[in-house]
């Protein structure tokens, strides 16, 4: 078998995810042409992607290793309160705007790892399955966000940090930059780098990852570090868009970006999958939802449709294996 068609192999569902999303842009330009493709809607779909995109490369590293966290919004939302809640505070003060958000930053890039930190020693150290522990720590973040702020939303930025989500290059809205730029750093840590080869080892044999010398325990810390800056940077996207921060932001992306995965083709057993089939299935969830948003359907409907779409995902995994399966034995 020559290079190209291992190549073809390798990145089968991802060609067909490609596929699918064309079609399904094509179809929503012919139901609401003019109104599918034109600036604004197209503008607005860029400035949304990046949110669900970074919490779905939070879940990716996860999901390689077989393990699930369903704490990554709930990460987000915490670090995001504290980030707000420092920024306002200092800004009200009378300190710079500058030192300001750059302080606020730190303090909430802080609270995200030590949310890393803590799941990453539970799962890795304490061995306590990972959806069962990131479960409890979803409640936990959740119930430290709602105390910090009551339920009310935190505001009183300086009015750059707003304007960054306004911002664009190119004609490229920035946080769409910042998006590309994780993409590609995520892509070539976890598919050229010794790192993260031994992340997809753990996820196809932890046992024999551990008798092959990778210490595992401290692979998967890494990489519930790694999800919890990924949230964080989402973090950072929803506030700056939203101009504040609040609990329920963004509560609707974990069903989302469990669906991503498994979606662009990530095994939930561990091993398998690639950052070009998660971003593939991030845009294609956005394309239905703008489409459904453009048409005018109930936005409701979209958890509806969600739901039904990794439904059916984990179905045709399911029965894929099973062919295969059945190919090996004959």
């Amino acid at each position: 078998m020559d290079l190209r068609n291992k190549i073809d192999i390798q990145y089968a569902k991802e060609y067909i995810l490609l596929g699918v999303c064309a079609v399904l842009v094509l179809m929503f330009s012919a139901i609401a042409p003019g109104q599918f493709l034109n600036k604004g809607n197209l503008g607005t779909m860029a400035r949304q992607i990046p949110e669900l995109g970074l919490l779905s490369l939070a879940m990716m590293p996860v999901f390689l290793t077989g393990g699930t966290n369903l704490s990554n919004v709930a990460t987000a939302s915490l670090s995001g309160i504290v980030t707000a809640m420092v920024m306002s505070g200092l800004y009200g003060a009378g300190m710079g705007p500058g030192v300001s958000v750059f302080l606020a930053l730190l303090a909430g890039l802080g609270v995200a790892l030590l949310c890393g930190l803590f799941i990453g020693f539970g799962v890795a150290w304490m061995g306590v399955a990972a959806m069962l522990f990131t479960l409890a720590t979803m409640t936990l973040f959740k119930g430290i966000s709602m105390n910090l702020t009551q339920g009310a939303a935190v505001s009183g930025f300086p009015s750059g940090y707003y304007q960054f989500s306004r911002a664009s290059l190119l004609g490229i809205p920035a946080l769409m930059w910042l998006f590309g730029l994780t993409v590609l750093f995520m892509t070539l840590l976890m598919g050229h780098t010794a790192w993260g080869r031994c992340v997809y080892m753990i996820g196809c044999n932890p046992t024999v990852s551990e008798y092959s010398g990778i210490r595992v325990k401290h692979v998967l810390l890494k990489v519930y570090l790694l999800s919890a800056v990924m949230s964080f940077l989402a973090a950072v996207v929803m506030t700056s868009r939203y101009n504040s921060a609040k609990v329920d932001y963004g509560s609707s992306y974990l069903l989302q970006s469990l669906t991503a995965c498994v979606l662009g083709g990530m095994d939930i057993k561990g091993g398998k999958g690639t950052v070009i089939g998660v971003v593939l299935a991030v845009v294609t969830l956005q394309v239905i939802s703008s489409g459904m948003n453009v048409l005018g359907i109930n936005r409701f409907f979209t958890d509806v449709t969600t739901g039904g779409i990794l439904i059916l995902a984990l179905a045709l995994n399911f029965f894929g294996e099973r062919i295969r399966d059945n190919k090996i034995k004959k």
